[in-house]
């Protein structure tokens, strides 16, 4: 049996999305299914291919800040989804700055953080950038929430519609 192009290539998508969380739904109103494979594209080959200490380390302080993260999630999305906040996996957000701000070997540190919450089956809602200052005298300090974009209704299902205010 022949398959054509486009069969194999659902294939080869329905396979991707089967070993690895994806950020598209099929049957969105509004969904384009060409912008979705491109962007599942580009995350795959951004994603690191092997373990590294910094790698690690960067996850353990991902996790580490992944409540800060949430609570500000949380108070951001109120007036935005109904029933409840975000999602936010640790696989969504990347490290986008890290600086020590009073020079080599001093603890007062800062981080970017560039994140992407989710409801339901991982239904991007928007994109947010988190500005923390870590150090001994004030912990963890979000000292900068920048929205980004989203949600943009015609990118749900229309299932999930109802989630939003």
């Amino acid at each position: 049996m022949l398959l054509s192009k486009r069969c194999v290539l659902s294939l080869l998508i329905l396979t991707l999305c089967l070993n690895m969380d994806c950020k598209f739904v099929y049957g969105a109103s509004g969904y384009n299914p060409a912008n979705s494979e491109i962007e599942a594209y580009k995350q795959l080959e951004a994603m690191p291919e092997k373990d590294s200490r910094e790698l690690q380390i960067q996850d353990m302080l991902i996790l580490f800040l992944l409540p800060h993260l949430n609570e500000k999630l949380a108070e951001e999305y109120a007036d935005i989804l109904k029933g409840g906040s975000p999602e936010l996996y640790p696989y969504f957000v990347d490290v986008i700055k890290t600086e020590r701000v009073n020079g080599f070997r001093g603890f007062d540190l800062r981080i970017t953080l560039q994140a992407v919450p989710t409801v339901g089956p991982h239904i991007p809602v928007g994109e947010d950038r988190f500005t923390y200052q870590i150090s001994p005298v004030v912990g963890v300090k979000l000292i900068q929430f920048e929205h980004l974009k989203g949600p943009n209704k015609a990118d749900f299902p229309p299932n999930y519609q109802d989630l939003l205010r």
